[in-house]
C-alpha cells in the first residue's frame, strides 16, 4: 500500500509600497525611531531586510506545518494498521451445522473483532449459510481438502462431528426407540476422530495460536448411552480427539457441552465443572447459542486457555444470566 502525501501550499505575504513613513505592510513596521526623513533607497532597503525576515519565518512555519500533518497522517496510518493487525481471523469449521452456524454468524456480526471464515463439507452447505467468499469447502477426512481454510488464521472453532441417522421405517406411533446408523465413511471414528486430528494437525502447521474443540459431557463413561447409537462409540472417539489436542502444544479449550437446546442465548447463569459432574444433577442442558457465545469468548481470555470443562446452565430465571466470562473461565482448573 502506498500513501502520497500533497505539500502544504505555502502563502507569503507581498510588500507593498509604505502607506507612512514608518509603515510598510502589516507583516513589516518601522521603529518609530527611525530618523526622518528617511531615503527612499533606504526605506527599500530596510523594507526589503524585514520582508524577507518575515518571509523566512512564512516558509519556517509552513514546513513545520507540514512536517506536522505528515506525522499526524503517518500516526493515523499506523492507528488504522494497528486495528487491522488487532483483528482475528478465525476458521470455523463446521459451520453448516445448527451450532457452526450461530458460532460463524456471531462472528461475521463482530467485524471490528473477527474476521471470520466458514468450512462446510458440501456446496449446498455454503449456500445454505450464504454462499460467502469466506466460506471454503472441503472435507475433514482429507486433509490437502482443508489446508486453503486453515491458511493464515489466528484461531479455530472446531465444531465438526459424526451425526447418527435414524434407520428408515421407524413408526413413532408404535412406542419403539428408534434405531440409528452412521452413513458409510462417516462414522465417529473417521469424523470424530481423523477428522479432527486432521484439523488439528493442519493448524500446527500453519501456526495458529489457539484452537476451541467443542464435545459433549458423556465421555467418562464407558456404557453412557450416546456411545451405543449405531454403534458407533462416538464418545471414545470424541475423547480421543481432545486428548490429541491437549497433547498438540497448541493452546486450547475444550468445551464439553450438555445436551443442545435450540432456544436464544444470553438468558441463563452458564454452569462449567468436570469429569461429568454436571450429568448428576438436574442442569444438564444448554443452548447452543450460549454454546456458541462461550466459543467466541473462549478466544479473548487467557484464563480460558489450556483448559478443559463440561458447560451447561440453569434454567431460564433462575440465578443471573453470565456476564463476565472472564470470571466464568477463572472458576476452571483442569486442564483434560
Amino acid at each position: 500500500m502506498s500513501t502520497t502525501m500533497m505539500g502544504m501550499a505555502t502563502r507569503v505575504p507581498f510588500v507593498c509600497a509604505a502607506t507612512a513613513p514608518n509603515q510598510c505592510h502589516k507583516y513589516c513596521e518601522l521603529p518609530p525611531s527611525l530618523p526622518l526623513p528617511v531615503s527612499s533607497s533606504s526605506l527599500r532597503l530596510r523594507a526589503h531586510s524585514l520582508s524577507s525576515s518575515s518571509s523566512l519565518g512564512f516558509f519556517s512555519l509552513a514546513k513545520k506545518r507540514n512536517e506536522e500533518g505528515v506525522n499526524r497522517v503517518t500516526r493515523e496510518f499506523r492507528v488504522v494498521a494497528m486495528a487491522e493487525s488487532a483483528k482475528s481471523t478465525v476458521l470455523v469449521t463446521g459451520a453448516g451445522g445448527r451450532t457452526g452456524q450461530i458460532v460463524y454468524k456471531k462472528l461475521k456480526e463482530r467485524p471490528n473483532q473477527y474476521v471470520a471464515r466458514g468450512l462446510v463439507r458440501t456446496e449446498e452447505s455454503k449456500q445454505n449459510i450464504g454462499a460467502a467468499d469466506d466460506v471454503f469447502v472441503g472435507d475433514i477426512r482429507d486433509v490437502g481438502s482443508i489446508v486453503p481454510a486453515i491458511e493464515s488464521i489466528d484461531a479455530l472453532i472446531i465444531l465438526t462431528s459424526a451425526v447418527p441417522l435414524i434407520k428408515p421405517g421407524f413408526d413413532p406411533t408404535t412406542g419403539q426407540r428408534p434405531e440409528f446408523y452412521f452413513e458409510d465413511g462417516a462414522y465417529p471414528e473417521q469424523v470424530d476422530w481423523i477428522g479432527q486430528k486432521n484439523q488439528i494437525d493442519a493448524a500446527k502447521d500453519a501456526g495458529v495460536k489457539h484452537i476451541v474443540l467443542v464435545g459433549s459431557m458423556g465421555g467418562t463413561d464407558l456404557n453412557n448411552p450416546l456411545n451405543s447409537l449405531g454403534n458407533g462409540n462416538i464418545l471414545v472417539w470424541k475423547r480421543k480427539a481432545e486428548q490429541y489436542l491437549a497433547d498438540s502444544g497448541i493452546p486450547y479449550t475444550i468445551i464439553r457441552a450438555g445436551g443442545l437446546q435450540d432456544k436464544d442465548g444470553g438468558l441463563r447463569e452458564l454452569l462449567v465443572g468436570k469429569d461429568d459432574e454436571l450429568l448428576k444433577t438436574e442442569t444438564r442442558t444448554i443452548s447452543r447459542a450460549d454454546v456458541a457465545e462461550v466459543c467466541i469468548q473462549a478466544l479473548n481470555y487467557e484464563e480460558a486457555k489450556f483448559k478443559a470443562f463440561d458447560l451447561s446452565s440453569k434454567p431460564e430465571g433462575a440465578g443471573s444470566p453470565t456476564k463476565d466470562f472472564k470470571a466464568l473461565f477463572s472458576q476452571i482448573s483442569t486442564r483434560f
